[in-house]
């Protein structure tokens, strides 16, 4: 149970990560700053917990090793999240939360490409993860798509955007625009969800495996990948906003976003993803995905005064049972490759 929990726990620190975005583009601060300064976080506490946790059994650096976490923080750092970015600017947060659903479909497809997944769809736990998966990406479409009539479940009274309306940014404003760029937005979109399962299937497959035998430190390749994400973030944003005003943080919610994605999201979320990986493999790391828009819906109910839909809440009973589907087909294939392991024994 503790990959499961600690997936859980990943995804309310994720859903927890948009709602600071909402808050962030509200006050007028432009998105591509803002992944610079988290990845630039991550790398401020990841980097100190691997010189101190690992300071006495961390091998020599080489340049296949910063090859490989260049890799690692272009797949799971930058590009990713620059663009997720991109495509909520050319198109519209709705389609960019449908298309983020399609992390386990990719994982999987690359999984079974690359061997590292098998679907025996003659077995039971094979069906399972297979019919887990597409309920999963269904009740993640009927969240999106699928609106009904509005349901007054709780009513807490509390906004935490109201008094944040400042005078948005030209980048903040292009959230909210139709633009003719909405071919390029849904290509970046759909690039961003590719990049992110590039980076769940690489950590399992080439690149981590690689990484481990020759730099067997999960802190310090994590903080590897953190100043590698950084670095491109920061020369990425420098050429699309070279005003250094605009850099300004401030002791505001600005701060507080860079903050908090780039310790927690891009950080310690990262080290604990990466454990799971190792754990359980990428389908079942991916397959957590949609249960962040469950948990995103419930929080912007009770803290932004958002209203649940009837599709919201059909959607969100068919993500719970495609996760359980996917998590039972799992547990029966570990337990069945553990019987024959101790057979073989």
């Amino acid at each position: 149970m503790k990959p499961v929990i600690t997936m859980v726990a990943a995804q309310i620190a994720y859903a927890a990560t948009g709602i600071f975005y909402k808050l962030a583009a509200d006050s007028g601060m432009n998105l591509n700053i803002l992944v610079a300064y988290r990845l630039m976080f991550s790398s401020a506490i990841i980097v100190p917990l691997a010189l101190i946790l690992e300071r006495n059994s961390r091998p020599k650096l080489t340049l296949v090793v910063l090859f490989q976490a260049f890799l690692c923080g272009l797949f799971g750092g930058s590009l990713s999240q620059n663009l997720f970015i991109e495509g909520l600017a050319l198109t519209s947060p709705t389609f960019v939360a449908a298309t983020a659903n399609l992390i386990p479909a990719v994982t999987l497809i690359m999984a079974i490409c690359f061997r590292l997944e098998k679907l025996t769809l003659g077995s039971h736990a094979g069906k399972a993860k297979l019919v887990g998966t597409v309920v999963g990406i269904g009740g993640a479409m009927i969240f999106t798509f699928f609106k009904g009539p509005e349901l007054s479940i709780w009513s807490t009274h509390v906004d935490l955007l109201r008094g944040h309306h400042a005078a948005p940014s030209p980048s903040s404003v292009s959230l909210h625009r139709s633009t003719g760029s909405h071919l390029l937005g849904s290509f970046s979109a759909i690039g961003s969800a590719v990049s992110y399962g590039m980076w769940l299937t690489v950590q399992w497959m080439e690149f981590q495996a690689k990484m481990s035998k020759r730099y067997p430190c999960p802190y310090s390749s994590t903080a590897l990948m953190s100043v590698m994400g950084s670095i491109q973030s920061v020369a990425f944003a420098l050429c699309v906003e070279r005003d250094w005003s605009r850099w300004n943080l401030g002791w505001n919610i600005k701060l507080l976003t860079a903050a908090y994605t780039g310790i927690v999201s891009s950080g310690l979320v990262v080290v604990l993803i990466s454990w799971c990986i190792r754990k359980r493999g990428p389908l079942f790391v991916s397959a957590f995905t949609p249960l962040c828009l469950v948990i995103v819906a419930i929080a912007s109910s009770l803290l932004l005064n958002e209203k649940l839909s009837l599709g919201s809440i059909l959607g969100g009973i068919l993500i719970v049972c495609g996760l359980y589907m996917l998590l039972w087909g799992k547990s029966k294939e570990m337990k069945s490759i553990n019987n024959l392991d101790s057979d073989q024994e």
